[in-house]
C-alpha cells in the first residue's frame, strides 16, 4: 500500500523508515517520494535485484537489501520476472550513482520512480537486518516528502496496516486470463500451471524441455484445468499466508485424486503440505536470497538455492507419514535451521520444493528438478511411453 507524490532522482529529499515496534532509520528518498507500508523483510542476494523486485511473491513486502551497494547494473527489459515491480517498498544502503552494464537501459532509481515504488537509501541496512533477525519480520513504513510527520503519527500508520499472517494475496497477483507458453522445439508434454504468483522464468524453464505450458488463473476449477489435457500439473510460487489458500488446496487434492504428475514450488510446496494434511506456520524472519543451503535427504547432496518464503510446512523430518494420498516424506531441509524445504509422495507421482529452481539470477544447482518433473510425466504417461518406444 503506497501513496506517491513525486520522484527523488537526486536523492536529496529526507526520508524515514519506521518499524511497528517503534525503531526508526533516517535516510534519503530513493525512487518515488511519498509513503508506503508493508512487511519488512530482508534479502541476502548480492545480485539479481531486478528479479527480486518483479517477483510477485514480494507483493506487500518492503525489501531490505543486505548487500550494501545496489543498482550498479541498472535495469534492462530482459530480466523482469513479471510485467511490473511488486515490492511495496525498497531499502538500500549505498545506491549506485550510475549504471555500469552493457545491457542497462535505465537506472534503478529511475525505474522505481516510474513505477511509483517508494524507497529509502542511506540506511544502515546491517543494523536493520540484525533488528529483523532478532525481533522478526514486522510491519514497516517508508515516508518522504509531504508524507513526513512526527514519528508517533507515522508509527500509528504502520500499525494500522494489515499483517501478512492471514493475508490472502494470490488472487491479487495471478493472471486473470489463461495464456500459453509454447514448447521450444518439438512439443513433448503439456503442463497446466496454476498461477499463484508465477515468475516468468518458470514456464520458460519447462518450455526449454519441450513442454507446452498453459498458465491458468489461481481460481481455476478442476474441470477447466483438465480441459488442457495435461500430462502434468504445476503449482507456482506466490505471496501471502498459505493457511488462507483453501481454493488451491481443493484444486490440488483433485489433481492428487486423479494421480496426474504434480510439481509445486514455494507456495506450491505449502499447498501440497496442506493437501496432505500438514499444517503451515510463519517463520520468524523467513528465507530470502540466492545463497541458501538445502540438503537433499535422499542423496545427501547440498544445493545452494534461491529462496523467497516467510511461511513453511510443519511436517516431521526423517520419518514417513501416512496421508490421504499414500505415504509421504520430507525430501529436503534447510541446513541453516532445518526448515522443511521439500515434500515427496511415495505412492503417487507428486513432489514439491520450497525454493526456486528456475533461479534466473542464479544459482542453478536445483535446475535438475525440472528434469525430474519431465521424467515423472514420461514415466506416468502411456501415450508418452509409446512415443518413446517408437523413437
Amino acid at each position: 500500500m503506497s501513496t506517491v507524490t513525486g520522484s527523488a532522482a537526486a536523492g536529496r529529499i529526507p526520508a524515514v523508515l519506521v518499524l511497528e515496534d517503534g525503531r526508526s532509520f533516517h535516510g534519503r528518498a530513493y525512487g518515488a517520494v511519498g509513503e508506503t507500508v508493508g512487511e519488512a523483510v530482508f534479502s541476502t542476494g548480492m545480485t539479481g535485484y531486478q528479479e527480486t523486485l518483479t517477483d510477485p511473491s514480494y507483493h506487500r513486502q518492503v525489501v531490505v537489501m543486505t548487500a550494501p551497494h545496489v543498482g550498479n547494473t541498472g535495469v534492462n527489459d530482459e530480466d523482469p520476472e513479471s510485467d511490473r515491480i511488486w515490492v511495496a517498498g525498497y531499502v538500500v544502503r549505498d545506491p549506485a550513482r550510475r549504471s555500469s552494464n552493457w545491457r542497462a537501459v535505465r537506472g534503478l532509481d529511475e525505474e522505481l520512480a516510474a513505477q511509483g515504488v517508494v524507497g529509502i537509501s542511506g540506511v544502515d541496512t546491517r543494523a536493520l537486518t540484525r533488528h529483523l533477525r532478532e525481533r522478526g519480520a514486522m510491519r514497516v513504513g517508508i515516508f518522504s516528502g509531504e508524507a513526513l510527520a512526527d514519528e508517533a503519527t507515522l508509527r500509528e500508520r504502520v500499525r494500522s496496516a494489515p499483517a501478512m499472517k492471514g493475508a490472502d494475496l494470490c488472487g491479487e497477483v495471478a493472471t486473470t486470463e489463461p495464456y500459453v507458453v509454447p514448447a521450444v522445439g518439438e512439443r513433448r508434454f503439456t503442463v497446466a500451471a496454476v498461477d499463484l504468483g508465477i515468475k516468468g522464468m518458470t514456464p520458460r524453464r519447462l518450455a526449454e524441455r519441450g513442454v507446452e505450458v498453459h498458465v491458468l488463473p489461481a481460481d481455476t476449477s478442476l474441470e477447466r484445468l483438465y480441459q488442457v489435457e495435461p500430462d502434468g500439473v504445476f503449482f507456482s510460487n506466490g505471496p501471502g499466508d498459505p493457511a488462507t489458500a483453501d481454493g488451491p488446496v481443493a484444486l490440488m487434492r483433485g489433481v492428487l485424486e486423479r494421480r496426474t504428475p504434480l510439481f509445486g514450488i514455494c507456495f506450491g510446496n505449502q499447498i501440497l503440505g496442506r493437501s496432505l494434511g500438514f499444517g503451515t506456520y510463519k517463520l520468524k524472519y523467513g528465507h530470502r536470497g540466492i545463497n541458501q543451503p538445502v540438503k537433499d535427504l535422499a542423496t545427501g547432496r547440498v544445493e545452494v538455492t534461491a529462496h523467497n518464503h516467510g511461511f513453511a510446512v510443519d511436517a516431521p523430518v526423517g520419518q514417513i507419514s501416512d496421508t490421504p494420498y499414500g505415504r509421504a516424506e520430507v525430501s529436503h531441509v534447510c541446513l541453516n535451521d532445518q526448515v522443511v524445504e521439500g515434500l515427496r509422495l511415495l505412492d503417487r507421482p507428486a513432489f514439491s520444493v520450497q525454493y526456486h529452481p528456475e533461479a534466473a539470477a542464479g544459482p542453478h544447482d536445483a535446475a535438475y528438478l525440472f528434469d525430474r518433473f519431465v521424467e515423472l510425466m514420461r514415466d506416468e504417461s502411456p501415450h508418452q511411453l509409446l512415443e518413446g518406444q517408437r523413437a
